[in-house]
């Protein structure tokens, strides 16, 4: 989870960083960075949804895996991939 006075850091170093690349002039800046702040929660929400999903199928597994270990690790890996790419968020 990304506190969202992380989240707000996050959309101001995205709004700055595109206006001093001079990729963009911004109307409202304030409106910027509630689009940028926005973008960045539903991101996060979306990672926590899929981390849910993971550690639910791995915990609902018949045989126990210890979380930390390189089995539960290279299961989650797996597992997380195929949830992004069952969700269209293919690498």
């Amino acid at each position: 989870m990304i506190s969202p006075d992380r989240q707000n850091h996050f959309a101001h170093l995205i709004i700055d960083g595109v206006w001093k690349d001079d990729l963009v002039d911004y109307i409202d800046e304030d409106r910027a960075f509630r689009v940028a702040k926005r973008v960045i929660s539903a991101f996060v929400d979306e990672v926590d949804i899929v981390d849910d999903l993971v550690r639910k199928k791995l915990y609902s597994m018949q045989r126990t895996i210890l979380e930390g270990t390189d089995e539960w690790n290279a299961l989650y890996e797996k597992f997380y991939q195929e949830e992004l790419r069952r969700r269209g968020h293919s690498d």
